[in-house]
């Protein structure tokens, strides 16, 4: 039930030396939104958490598509606003809307005995992720350009691998697609933050909204995997 955005963009190869002003500028409003949209999703989160998802659990498959539709829905508009300010508030509605979603998968791992050390595990497995990626990408003198066409065709094979598991619901294609993600969203990541450094991204909320989406996926997929073989039933 993981959005995913497709890598974009062109590049121009720099080294690490070369940074303008511009590229410095992107960075650090990136990180800058990237941070502020963390307070909505962590708002929607603890309010998710109160509400009775029931009805997912009634249908799955309707809540799941739902979910699609709505979250790439949100990210379309961002994309169409991305040079204006009405774009950074379509990204905060679209942050909390992810919070909220976060609700039965947080209810979940909850139930467990040791849930609360899960979400923390997961939590600081993706915050090492996401700056191990970030050093990577902006001290690394080699052009990362070319992992964007094979970025895209992983993409387009998990989005359709998540929609036809949501039919068939079967536990070793979840296993499979959650690990992948794993590994796809710290590629992405390293993608994303070199491709700002390089001058292949000029817009804050696109590089945003990409490394938001990953980072997302990224704590949702290590929940998973730390619920299902860590998970302590009361």
């Amino acid at each position: 039930m993981q959005p995913e955005v497709q890598p974009t963009g062109s590049y121009r190869p720099v080294t690490i030396e070369q940074f303008s002003p511009t590229q410095q500028r992107v960075l650090r409003n990136t990180y800058l939104l990237l941070a502020l949209s963390l307070i909505p999703t962590a708002i929607g989160a603890l309010v998710s958490t109160q509400i009775n998802f029931g009805f997912i659990l009634a249908s799955p498959a309707i809540s799941s598509i739902g979910f699609l539709v709505i979250a790439y829905g949100l990210m379309f508009a961002i994309q169409a606003n991305r040079n204006s300010g009405l774009g950074v508030a379509l990204l905060l509605a679209f942050t909390l809307f992810m919070g909220v979603a976060l609700g039965p998968l947080l209810q979940w791992i909850i139930g467990f005995r040791n849930g609360p050390i899960l979400i923390t595990m997961a939590a600081g497995g993706t915050a090492t992720i996401f700056f191990v990626m970030a050093g990577i990408a902006t001290t690394t003198k080699r052009d990362l350009s070319s992992l964007g066409k094979f970025l895209a065709v992983g993409g387009i094979v998990l989005i359709l691998a998540v929609v036809g598991n949501i039919f068939f619901q079967n536990m070793v294609a979840n296993l499979t697609i959650v690990s992948l993600f794993v590994l796809f969203s710290t590629l992405v990541i390293l993608w994303q933050i070199n491709a700002i450094v390089r001058g292949g991204e000029n817009n804050y909320i696109s590089a945003t909204l990409v490394l938001y989406v990953q980072i997302y996926n990224l704590f949702t997929s290590l929940l998973q995997l730390l619920g299902i073989f860590g998970g302590q039933r009361n």
